[in-house]
């Protein structure tokens, strides 16, 4: 059985992630084979473990963190083939140990981290999409959902947060609706006019589900090559509150105040300021971005 490495994030879960490795290790061991792990503690370092990892001949390479370890894996990883690009590609998997673990829910990842090593041991690679971000003269890719907008300031109430809770997403999302103001937009669809106006929120979905459970794009797919887009129009406060419920059970698409679609290529530019975003659970923010969909980019346990 050929060597697995192990991207350790001990940080992940409020300090979780680095408390159960002792007991997670040898279990691994068990269901893997001989591991080489390597404990992270800047993102920088995932791309210099990976790239030792690569010229050793290691095709294999397993996170342990949360959605935000998940998704500098995915912009390591989609680096490497980009220079690497006759080479075999490493195959990704990850165990969630996170508050959010959005990604998890999403591909029906066990949630309890022992059952996780188990299924990993028999998970099969899968060729899926990732999306590329684009904005100014950055370039980032994101494995589950980017959005625009509300969220991103609830990405940085979240990220401020020194210990989260399981309703700490919830809070910080009520606590942004009460006070953001929905940005004007324009956004383009495969390079047509889809809508022009106030917005609360855009997300581009290549998963299903982010903010602890909210899901936002129930009918996205990681293998169509396409992007569910679903929109929330600047309505009333009152509005948005009584219809939050809706999100966790996928039911808000009806919603009068919803617009949703698919697309391959998602161009937003925000008309007056400098737009809010959240990607995999990472703030940053932008004006005049674009969103592609790469199908089937890398290869990862599913």
């Amino acid at each position: 059985m050929s060597k697995t490495l192990i991207i350790l994030n001990p940080h992940a879960g409020s300090g979780r992630a680095g408390r159960v490795w002792k007991e997670l290790e040898p279990l691994l061991w068990e269901q893997l084979g001989e591991l080489v792990v390597a404990v992270t503690q800047r993102t920088e370092e995932v791309a210099e473990h990976l790239d030792k990892a690569h010229a050793s001949g290691l095709t294999r390479v397993i996170s342990i963190g949360g959605d935000g370890t998940n998704h500098t894996l995915v912009n390591a990883l989609a680096d490497l083939n980009e220079r690497y690009p006759d080479g075999q590609q490493m195959i990704y998997g990850n165990l969630p140990i996170g508050s959010g673990r959005d990604w998890a829910r999403f591909k029906k990842i066990p949630l309890d981290i022992y059952k996780a090593a188990r299924w990993i041991a028999t998970a099969q690679p899968t060729a899926t999409d990732v999306g590329l971000l684009t904005f100014g003269d950055k370039r980032e890719h994101f494995l589950n959902i980017a959005s625009v907008g509300l969220s991103g300031e609830v990405d940085r109430r979240v990220n401020a947060t020194p210990v989260r809770r399981p309703w700490t997403f919830l809070k910080a999302t009520i606590q942004t609706i009460l006070t953001y103001r929905p940005q004007p937009m324009q956004i383009r669809l495969d390079h047509q006019d889809w809508y022009e106006g106030s917005t609360y929120v855009v997300a581009i979905a290549n998963g299903s589900t982010f903010g602890h459970g909210m899901r936002i794009a129930p009918n996205a797919r990681t293998d169509d090559g396409l992007f569910d887009v679903i929109l929330v129009k600047g309505v009333s406060r009152p509005v948005i509150l009584s219809a939050l419920h809706q999100v966790y059970s996928g039911q808000h698409l009806t919603h009068p105040a919803v617009r949703h679609a698919q697309a391959r290529l998602i161009e937003i530019n925000g008309l007056k300021n400098s737009l809010a975003l959240d990607l995999d659970g990472e703030h940053t923010a932008g004006q005049n971005m674009s969103f592609r969909v790469q199908p089937g980019l890398l290869k990862i346990l599913s």
